[in-house]
Parts: C-alpha cells; sequence; structure tokens
C-alpha cells in the first residue's frame, strides 16, 4: 500500500478490501453484466480491465470469458484489448476504435446504440438488464482520484454515467488512480431520481452547482479497492485544416450576423461543440474572434478550449469529461487554479439533459457522416450499414438546442478519388437526425440557412452552397428528375426517386467513387 493511496483513501474502513488487480480476476465470470466508469477515454478502469485480458490471453479463453459491457461512452485502449480477445458480448452505448468497430461489424459483439442522455436512465429503469435474475450490473468498476471519509468516490477527469452504474450495481471495485492528482472539487454530482414524480435540473446558467461533488456508494458493496498507476493515454488531436478552417469562418460569420440582427445576444448562447478537426478548428476561431465572455456547456472539453479559456474569451465551461491529451492534462494540472474555477465536470445525464439543453437555447455543433439534400443527416452507418461509434449526445443538443447545426466537409477521399465520396446526398442512408431538427449545415463551400424552409427550398440551398462542385451538378440533376417524377405522381413535397436514391452510394459500392456517369446507371 503506497504512502500515496493512504493518503487518498480518506475511509479506513475500505483499506482492508486492498487487493492486486489479479486476486479481482476471480470474481468475475462469463455472461456477468459489467459496468465501467469512464467518457470518450478518459476516467476509465485500466488495471483490472488489463489483469482480466491478461488472464484470457494468458489461458485461451478468448470468446469463453466475455461479458457485456455498459460505460457512458468510449473507453480506452482496455476495451480494444478486450475486443481483439473476444471479451465483449454485448455493448452499448457508444464506442470508438477499431477492434470494438470490428467486433461489432463483424457480428462478434451484439451492439446497441443510444441516446447519452437517455441510456443512464434506461439503465436504472432496469431495462438493460431485464432478462437477469436480480436486474441488476454484476460490478462496476469505477476509477476514482480520491475517496472521502463517508466512502463516496471522487471521480477523475470524467463522470459519465458512473452515478447510474453505482446505483445498480451489485458489487463495486473501485480503482484509485494515484498517478494523477486528484479531482476533488472539480465535480457536481446529481444522483438518478424516478419518474413520475422527478424533479427539475435547478440549472439555468452554466455555473450552478447542486453542491454534491463526489458519488454516494453503499460501502458494503464495495468488494475491493485496488491502486492503479495508469495515466489515460488519449491520441493527439488532429489539427485544423483549410477545409475545417473554412467551415469555422463561415460559421463565425454566421453568428456575428445573427447578433446583428438581434437573434443572439452579443456574448451568443452556451456553446455545445462535437470532436475532431472541424470542432477544433470552431474552438480556435472562436477564441480569436471578437466574442468574448462566452460560456460552453458540452459533452466534452479537448485540448483546444485550454488556449479558450486562457485569451479571456470563455468565461466557464461545463461537461461531463475533459479529454485531453498527456501535454494537455500536464498544462492543465501546472494552471489549476485557472481552470478548476472555470470548470465544472457532471453527470452525462445533466450533461445532456434535453430540458436543460433547450432552456438555456444551446448553439449545438455537431459533425455527420453525411447530410442529405432536405436535410436529414447520418451520425452513425457508413453506407446504411456498417457502424461507426454510435450517435453519442448529438441528437440529444441537435434536437433541443436553440440553433442546430451540422458541419462536415463537402466530400471526402476515397482510396482512387480524392473527392470520391460526397457529404452531400440525395437521402441519408441512414438517418439520425431528421430534417426537423437541423437549422444549419456548412461545409467548406459555404452556409445553408434551413430554418423556415420548405423541402425544395432546402434541397435548392443545400446543393447551392453546401455541395462540392463536383457533385453539385449530378445533385441538381437528381434533384430536377424527381420534382419531374414527383409532378405526375402529385407528391412533390419531398420529391424523390426511389429506384434511383442510393445510386451514388452503389456506384461507391462498385467503383469506389460516388460520381456516376447517368442517373441511368443500373447495377
Amino acid at each position: 500500500m503506497s504512502a500515496i493511496l493512504k493518503q487518498r483513501v480518506r475511509y479506513p474502513q475500505y483499506l482492508p478490501k486492498l487487493k492486486t488487480p489479479e486476486q479481482c480476476v476471480d470474481l468475475f465470470k462469463h455472461g456477468q453484466y459489467i459496468g465501467w466508469s469512464g467518457f470518450t477515454g478518459v476516467g476509465s478502469p485500466k488495471v483490472v480491465p488489463n489483469a482480466l485480458a491478461n488472464h484470457v490471453e494468458a489461458t485461451g479463453l478468448q470468446g469463453k470469458l466475455a461479458f457485456n459491457l455498459f460505460i457512458g461512452a468510449s473507453a480506452g485502449p482496455e476495451e480494444s484489448r478486450w475486443a481483439d480477445l473476444n471479451m465483449i458480448l454485448r455493448r452499448a452505448p457508444h464506442q470508438v476504435g477499431k477492434p470494438i468497430a470490428n467486433a461489432i461489424n463483424d457480428g462478434r459483439t451484439q451492439f446497441f446504440d443510444k441516446h447519452l442522455s437517455m441510456f443512464p436512465q434506461d439503465l436504472t429503469y432496469g431495462y438493460y438488464t431485464k432478462d437477469k435474475e436480480n436486474d441488476m450490473l454484476d460490478y462496476t468498476i469505477i476509477e476514482a482520484t480520491a475517496i472521502k471519509e463517508d466512502g463516496s468516490i471522487v471521480p477523475g477527469p470524467a463522470v459519465g454515467s458512473s452515478p447510474e452504474f453505482i446505483s445498480v450495481s451489485d458489487k463495486v471495485i473501485i480503482e484509485v488512480n494515484t498517478a494523477i492528482p486528484s479531482f476533488e472539487g472539480l465535480h457536481d454530482i446529481d444522483m438518478p431520481t424516478f419518474p413520475p414524480f422527478r424533479p427539475a435540473y435547478p440549472y439555468v446558467r452554466v455555473d450552478d452547482k447542486c453542491g454534491r461533488d463526489s458519488i454516494p456508494v453503499d460501502p458494503n458493496r464495495v468488494v475491493a479497492i485496488v491502486e492503479s498507476t495508469m495515466s489515460d493515454r488519449v491520441p493527439a488531436n488532429t489539427p485544423s485544416d483549410n477545409i475545417s478552417r473554412a467551415i469555422a469562418n463561415h460559421l463565425i460569420e454566421f453568428l456575428e450576423h445573427e447578433v446583428k440582427l438581434g437573434r443572439m445576444p452579443a456574448n451568443l448562447h452556451p456553446l455545445q461543440s462535437g470532436i475532431g478537426n472541424i470542432a477544433n478548428a470552431v474552438i480556435e476561431g472562436l477564441a480569436q474572434s471578437s466574442f468574448k465572455n462566452l460560456t460552453v456547456w458540452t459533452e466534452v472539453l479537448q485540448d483546444s478550449f485550454l488556449d479558450f479559456f486562457e485569451k479571456g474569451t470563455l468565461d466557464y465551461a461545463t461537461a461531463t469529461s475533459i479529454r485531453l491529451t498527456e501535454k494537455g492534462f500536464e498544462r492543465f494540472f501546472n494552471n489549476w487554479d485557472l481552470y478548476s474555477s472555470k470548470l465544472c465536470l457532471r453527470a452525462q445525464t445533466v450533461s445532456n439533459s434535453p430540458e436543460i439543453i433547450r432552456r438555456m437555447g444551446l448553439i449545438a455543433m455537431n459533425t455527420p457522416v453525411e447530410v442529405d439534400i432536405y436535410g436529414h443527416a447520418n451520425s452513425t452507418n457508413v453506407s446504411g450499414s456498417k457502424m461507426l461509434h454510435g450517435i453519442g449526445g448529438s441528437a440529444d443538443f441537435l434536437r433541443n438546442a436553440k440553433l442546430s447545426v451540422m458541419h462536415t466537409p463537402s466530400a471526402r477521399p476515397s482510396k482512387i478519388d480524392p473527392t470520391g465520396i460526397s457529404c452531400v446526398v440525395p437521402f441519408a442512408s441512414h438517418v439520425d437526425q431528421t430534417e426537423h431538427d437541423l437549422d444549419v449545415i456548412v461545409t467548406e463551400q459555404g452556409l445553408a440557412d434551413l430554418r423556415g424552409m420548405s423541402p425544395k427550398e432546402r434541397a435548392l440551398e443545400i446543393i447551392n452552397r453546401c455541395a462540392h462542385p463536383d457533385y453539385k451538378p449530378q445533385l441538381m440533376d437528381y434533384f430536377d428528375r424527381s420534382v419531374h417524377y414527383a409532378s405526375k405522381r402529385k407528391a412533390l413535397h419531398e420529391p424523390h426517386i426511389l429506384k434511383d436514391v442510393f445510386k451514388m452510394h452503389s456506384n461507391f459500392e462498385h467503383n469506389g467513387t460516388m460520381k456516376l456517369d447517368s442517373w441511368d446507371v443500373k447495377f
């Protein structure tokens, strides 16, 4: 037992439960239902999952010691290792990484996709354990950075679904991570409550708090305390490029116009931004813009937000996870007083609460796989069938925000064509966000403000302003043909030709590009 562990565990009754990761292996049986803490690759347990993976690898138990795994969103490399070893029977609600995506798309892992605001509450309703005898998770493995005098758990850089996991878990294993400083004081924790008499979350400002900064747990359910000395390993962020910066510039110009017309205050409304190089470019652009006293209510904060804080542009941010690189965490801890006074980490049921998003009038900005000419968006399934990561919280924000923005490159490269994949298509091959949910679509080509438009008006706006020049004539030809076809059938509200609607996708599947020689081609 290290000296720092003794300092971090301030509930002495837990110390006799101290175990090594290897001593925990025998607790686990094939088919159990397991919860992990963490969100977007940080705050997840590490040493116990690695010990289980080592055991499976050493004993040849691939596929024979496997679990139903639930995590608030994606986890770190430990999850990828479990996927490679066929240790995941079922997974929800969001994942990132080629090994777990391959396991899902190969059919080795059953995956169900769920809005991140709804997943934790549905877990507490017993929806995902309804076929179990005791209707509970067998184990939750949660990473902590400290344990308070009452036995409650101080999480690390992510809260995620940990409060809900703890509340419905039969047994709990706490990994106390002594490789990183304690995050005590950075969290605000709401525990689950149940309808029909559920009170409203009392937050009207991004810096409002309920005052509970740790996760309560029944000490009798805690079966092991394990010391971890492994830091989170977050890959470097994809840097912004000319395309993402052009998208950011279009969006910032639009927001400036909204302020000028009085539809937004000078400091905008609270911002939500996803992950990726476009999101980074938007944040970088806002940090350098004329906007001041901005606030953020989002899921995840990346390294780019540190500049946002330091430039004085951002007054306060709330999230459920701070997904920082090694250098980002070093910078964060070296300036703890600055960042901790302007940041709060909450459970994902709160960070993604549809009612709060609507109440605060958020500006939501997310990146899809593709959008179609009528304003539907696909966030999850490439070519309609191949799971990418999952819907995450995009629909939580986009359906309920005051201003809902989807930003994407107009085209992406295929193996044979530098613009072989159009991100604007006749009809999205899978629909996650409907035409009713989106206000603005922006690419490096331009911005389409869709508010108040009919479907045919939206189609012309999206094709003319957002489509790549390589695809604009092809998409306009499809639209014109659809209008002609639908006029004969008196079905002009949202014209489509069903036999042609996925021809761009089919052509990509057969020929490696979405560029058609003719809409009359047959497959």
